[in-house]
């Protein structure tokens, strides 16, 4: 872990513009410098910023009770990252004793606590502060933000919430009658005992696919419900020796190594799912090969092998996933659920099958993020009513229409083989520089990006998409939104995203100020043409009587 962060005190950044010691009160509501919303690794890591760069006049935003995101919401059995460790960890906090190559969801979430901790960020974070809705106030130049626990206003909102936060159940005919037990995997009941039990699981994501291996010993009977199989590689997971944990706490060169070398491999295989995609059959021999090792029975290899390009939709990572396929008291549907009726669940296909418990592992809204309804913007639409047709953001983190508000982890900056960190504190540097900007400016003042600009980079995206896997292999995944516009991936290097959010460029944003400020600022330019006049025409007079 990173050494603890110098505490700057309570003075930080007040209004855009100017320092305020401490937070501050403007028209009877408190008033901070930045509100950030979610506290996963999108929050926490805009925290430490934030105070890296001086700023203390913020606060996070947490609807729970505790931080991780949703590494503290998906507990379910066998839940685990497919990301190795030494990568899926901020490159400022460093954490030289992961105990595997690939983590579990407590160890994860043990990490954040402890970032949490290390960075002095808990007097910052506001726990079951749901935000209700966030107002643009235009006269002001700041967000009215109404929460569970009360209203602010903030100069600055940094969105964290993250598209994998609100599970998505589809709506099925009858679910309401089912006598049994019924979750998501990410909202996982531990207090409901599977032992014994014949259970449902919807859904081959990757959620399902650490899921079956984990309760199939346990359970009577499991079902899955697969519409589509995906493409599984084995994971190479392992024991992390005593000695390189030692290495890389006593050598922290070799710590840098290691991730170094995880993030150049899978900065080479872009090109794979950008612009080669014909490269990717050698992995789908290797995905083939896995199934044949475990799965004997020719018709279920049928079953479960996909009919589209591997990387189309996420690669899977599971060495134990086929082998729980193959036990006796597993059944696969190659169907979705269509209905139930009862303790009956009728697949597409009209397959009828008994359940005691339902998990659905069937994802999130990620084309459609819920926080973009409770946004209001200068033009008095909400950030769902502009996303109608689509999510769009300038380099993924602003949008037209909405001045001083950042997301990350916006639109196109998902990754379909490496970290998602890389992204963050890439797109963590963009808000650093873009209240940096606000500071330089000076005054009260926002920046509002230009409606062409942000077409311009959607543009630019929707065509270099053109010609990757996710467009041309063949499925129809989650990455894709109800026009089947790929407003998730980013079709590039976590290298060149990094470059291209380093800075914040003005000409792609308008300036706004408030209308106080702008008269004053008319008025002062009016003095000083009239004083320049008035002091050319004394010139003027002054040379005259010289002359004469």
């Amino acid at each position: 872990m990173a050494e603890r962060e110098h505490d700057h005190g309570s003075g930080g950044q007040g209004s855009a513009g100017g320092r305020r010691d401490g937070q501050g009160q403007r028209r009877g509501r408190e008033h901070v410098r930045v509100a950030v919303i979610g506290s996963g690794f999108g929050g926490l890591g805009a925290a430490v910023r934030l105070r890296r760069a001086g700023i203390t006049d913020f606060t996070v935003l947490e609807r729970a009770d505790a931080v991780g995101g949703t590494w503290r919401d998906n507990s379910y059995p066998g839940c685990a990252c497919d990301v190795p460790s030494h990568l899926y960890s901020f490159s400022f906090a460093p954490n030289p004793a992961w105990p595997r190559a690939f983590s579990g969801q407590p160890h994860i979430r043990a990490y954040l606590e402890r970032v949490t901790d290390t960075f002095g960020l808990r007097p910052h974070i506001r726990f079951n502060s749901e935000v209700h809705s966030l107002r643009w106030n235009t006269d002001e130049l700041h967000w009215e933000v109404e929460t569970a626990t009360g209203a602010l206003t903030a100069d600055v909102v940094v969105s964290a919430t993250g598209p994998l936060s609100d599970p998505k159940i589809p709506d099925i005919p009858g679910l309401d009658s089912f006598p049994g037990k019924v979750f998501h995997s990410s909202r996982w009941d531990h207090d409901y005992d599977l032992r014994g039990k014949r259970v449902a699981v919807i859904g081959t994501g990757a959620s399902a696919i650490q899921i079956v291996p984990a309760i199939q010993p346990d359970v009577e009977r499991l079902t899955l419900f697969q519409r589509t199989p995906p493409w599984v590689l084995p994971r190479m997971d392992r024991k992390i020796a005593a000695v390189e944990r030692w290495l890389h706490t006593r050598l922290p060169a070799t710590r840098a190594l290691r991730r170094g070398l995880l993030w150049g491999i899978r900065e080479l295989q872009v090109s794979a799912f950008t612009k080669r995609t014909n490269e990717l059959r050698l992995v789908e021999a290797i995905a083939k090969s896995h199934m044949r090792k475990a799965v004997k029975d020719p018709a279920m290899r049928a079953r479960l092998t996909p009919g589209y390009r591997i990387g189309c939709k996420r690669i899977l990572l599971s060495s134990d996933y086929y082998p729980a396929l193959a036990q006796p008291n597993v059944g696969l549907v190659s169907s979705g659920l269509k209905e139930v009726r009862g303790s009956t669940l009728i697949a597409a296909d009209g397959t009828g099958t008994e359940a005691d418990a339902i998990v659905f592992g069937t994802g999130f809204n990620v084309t459609d993020m819920p926080i973009a309804q409770r946004v209001t913007g200068a033009n008095g639409t909400t950030l769902a009513e502009e996303w109608k047709d689509g999510m769009e953001a300038l380099r993924g983190t602003s949008m037209a229409g909405f001045p001083n508000f950042l997301t990350i982890i916006g639109p196109n900056t998902g990754l379909g083989n490496s970290s998602m960190i890389l992204i963050i504190e890439a797109q963590l540097n963009y808000m650093t520089d873009f209240i940096e900007q606000l500071d330089t400016l000076g005054g009260k003042v926002a920046l509002d990006a230009r409606a062409s600009a942000v077409q311009a980079w959607d543009r630019h995206i929707q065509e270099r998409m053109k010609r990757t896997v996710w467009s041309t292999g063949g499925c129809d995944s989650w990455y894709l939104d109800a026009s089947g516009r790929n407003t998730t991936i980013w079709p590039g290097t976590t290298g060149e995203f990094r470059r291209v959010t380093k800075r914040v460029d003005l000409a792609e944003y308008a300036v706004l100020r408030a209308p106080a400020d702008q008269a004053a600022e008319t008025a002062e330019s009016a003095h000083a043409e009239s004083t320049h006049a008035e002091s050319a025409h004394a010139d003027s007079a002054t040379a005259e009587e010289a002359h004469a």
